[in-house]
């Protein structure tokens, strides 16, 4: 718990026109705080801003896309310029899957420029800014998909797989840059991104109630960030049994849209 920042007055999220980023952006608006959030989406990443200036936050905006890797470098340089950053959430990403026939090459490029490549720009030029001060804390927003590859989300599954591991090998890697790491694997959250999905969605959650689950576990430093615990005990028990026993099941599951 020694890396962890209890109380962060710099914080930069990305991915926060909807969905978790925006939910986080909420959770941590506070009078004090500084928040540095980017979007795609111009209006409702306002939108968002605007609630948390509400709640007396101190609140830039950029929108860009994450999988530029110039501008979000940029970005993320000048956040840190203007309030030294003491957390970064790398959590934009996007989904899709098998749905609509066989996963195009075009597709599973973008769902990894966006998850993985996206993560990468955001937290190199941040993590190097705070391993020159000795301290601070990046999360990086996974999944509990990444924990067993479903057919319907070839790519989507594999992105995020790639984030989680990379993430838990950089929290003892950071360690002793003073540098703390958490890796965040929600199940079904009430977004945009799951609203496409026309299948049922077990234990699905608000995503106000998610981000107050992440915001209090960052505080404790936690590695890993999983919930439902339902959800999560049966992906890991998936994760752990022979391929042999799960393709069958796996195949007959929905794919996404």
């Amino acid at each position: 718990m020694a890396n962890a920042v209890r109380d962060p007055r710099s914080v930069l999220i990305t991915g926060a026109s909807s969905g978790i980023g925006a939910a986080l952006a909420r959770a941590y608006a506070a009078p004090g705080v500084t928040l540095f959030l980017s979007g795609r989406n111009a209006e409702r990443l306002e939108q968002v801003a605007a609630a948390a200036r509400q709640s007396g936050a101190q609140v830039n905006t950029r929108t860009l896309d994450v999988d530029d890797r110039e501008a979000t470098a940029a970005w993320v340089a000048e956040a840190d310029a203007t309030a030294p950053l003491e957390l970064a959430i790398a959590n934009a990403g996007i989904s899709a899957g098998t749905g609509s026939g066989a996963e195009s090459a075009e597709q599973a490029r973008a769902i990894f420029a966006t998850n993985l490549g996206g993560v990468l720009n955001t937290l190199d030029p941040g993590i190097e800014r705070m391993r020159e001060r000795g301290r601070g804390q990046i999360a990086i927003v996974s999944s509990l998909a990444a924990f067993r590859g479903f057919p319907g989300a070839p790519a989507y599954c594999a992105s995020k797989a790639a984030v989680r591991v990379w993430g838990e090998a950089l929290r003892g890697h950071l360690a002793d840059a003073g540098i703390g790491v958490s890796v965040v694997c929600p199940g079904f959250v009430e977004t945009p991104m799951t609203s496409v999905n026309a299948f049922p969605m077990p234990f699905l959650m608000d995503a106000d109630r998610a981000a107050w689950r992440i915001k209090r576990r960052l505080a404790k430093d936690k590695p890993r960030i999983s919930f439902p615990r339902p959800l999560a005990a049966a992906v890991w028990l998936l994760a752990a049994l022979p391929p042999g026993v799960t393709d069958a099941l796996l195949s007959r599951l929905p794919a996404k849209d």
